[in-house]
């Protein structure tokens, strides 16, 4: 910090112009930690509702297979298996995105459109229909579920990139700006006082001249 300070000429358009720099960083370490609270906040609600899809995905999965397995149990897994084949389930993921703080988050959307041929309700046991939905709600949970572990990944980056800017004003930039200004302001104030000190000096001699 003293080779900083030794670098600029204490004057007073560079006390001004230090002064200008130390209030932009003010204000520029007060808008990233407002975003840093911010990301925080919504890094920590987006883990929570991570935490709770990866249980409903769990408790999907278990649904699909557990029902799967009583349709192959009253049914025979060959006809199961027939049946499967004339399922015609056109599944589309949509990816869009959303914004937090400038930091892109996307949106999974699942959406499922049925085709014929399609298999008939007579002579199927209940389960094949259960166990269809059940894989469904599981592939949208996981689809939601990929998408807060995306959303999470990148708001976590953002915040580490901003706590580090955040850091180096606080405990960099501003401290330094600071002691720049206070030691232009002591040269200036020392320079002050030397030429007050010697005005006078000169207004004595002068007076001294006046009087021989």
């Amino acid at each position: 910090m003293a080779a900083k300070r030794q670098s600029v000429a204490p004057t007073k358009t560079n006390l001004l112009k230090i002064r200008q720099e130390l209030q932009f960083a003010s204000q520029g370490y007060e808008l990233l930690d407002q975003k840093r609270n911010i990301l925080v906040i919504e890094l920590l609600t987006l883990v929570d509702q991570a935490v709770d899809f990866q249980g409903r995905v769990e408790k999907a999965l278990a649904s699909a297979y557990r029902t799967l397995e009583e349709a192959v149990l009253h049914m025979g897994k060959l006809r199961v298996a027939n049946l499967a084949s004339a399922v015609n389930i056109e599944a589309s993921i949509s990816l869009t995105q959303r914004r937090v703080m400038g930091v892109r988050l996307p949106v999974v959307e699942t959406s499922f459109t049925e085709h014929a041929p399609f298999y008939s309700p007579l002579g199927t046991s209940f389960w094949v229909d259960s166990s269809l939905g059940a894989f469904k709600e599981a592939l949208e949970q996981m689809g939601r579920l990929a998408e807060l572990k995306i959303s999470i990944i990148r708001l976590a980056q953002e915040v580490r990139k901003t706590i580090r800017k955040v850091n180096a004003l606080e405990k960099i930039a501003i401290p330094e700006l600071k002691e720049t200004v206070s030691y232009i302001q002591s040269r200036l104030e020392e320079s002050e006082r030397d030429m007050f000190v010697l005005m006078k000096m000169v207004k004595s001699r002068l007076e001294r001249k006046k009087e021989g």
